[in-house]
């Protein structure tokens, strides 16, 4: 390795990180004028776990749950985001999304690289309270931009409410009470049409 300093890596490290910015999702921002990127998810979701850390099932190191959430996208920048439905990209997600978090954490002092790349395994793995929570997170990220866009990302890419309520049920391992939330808002979407029953055309 190149000799560099500490604060040299941890700078290198950063300015990765802030590519970021510059993945964008599928998901609309709330007022659905353009999609949000990965930094921007990433906030939302810091913001959501600290507001809504009551409704855990388990208590949570919230500290924990705000590392993984602000880190666990980091690997996008070379793995790119991946649309979870009707999407063969799904196949290789995870083997990208590794190797993409060798490279980017080990830009970091030796320490700090595996601090963060345990945090991320340990977001995937969702063995822990604070991982399923963050997960439930997560997935509540993506529900509450899709309601407050009339279905937003889901009705765009012809996704249908079986396939939207298979995913995200997961929101009850970390909390009951946020899936029957979610469920409510998906529900309600196909109430008004808004997604259909059926198979994914994309």
């Amino acid at each position: 390795m190149e000799n560099i300093s500490r604060l040299e890596q941890q700078v290198r490290f950063i300015v990765e990180a802030d590519k970021v910015k510059q993945i964008f999702r599928r998901n609309r921002i709330m007022d659905g004028s353009r999609y949000e990127n990965d930094a921007e998810h990433s906030w939302t979701m810091a913001l959501t776990a600290m507001t809504l850390a009551e409704y855990a099932v388990d208590p949570v190191d919230i500290l924990r749950v705000l590392k993984m959430l602000i880190i666990h996208d980091i690997v996008e920048i070379d793995a790119g985001d991946t649309f979870p439905y009707g999407n063969e990209a799904v196949a290789t997600q995870h083997e990208r999304e590794v190797a993409a978090a060798d490279r980017i954490f080990n830009l970091l002092p030796r320490d700090l690289a595996a601090e963060y790349r345990g945090l991320w395994d340990e977001f995937e793995a969702k063995d822990t309270p604070e991982a399923r929570f963050a997960t439930s997170v997560d997935h509540l990220g993506g529900v509450i931009p899709n309601y407050q866009n009339a279905g937003g990302g889901w009705r765009e890419n012809s996704v249908p409410v079986e396939s939207v309520m298979q995913r995200n049920q997961r929101i009850a391992q970390g909390s009951p009470v946020l899936w029957d939330y979610a469920r409510s808002l998906i529900e309600e979407l196909a109430a008004k049409g808004l997604i259909v029953s059926g198979a994914l055309t994309s």
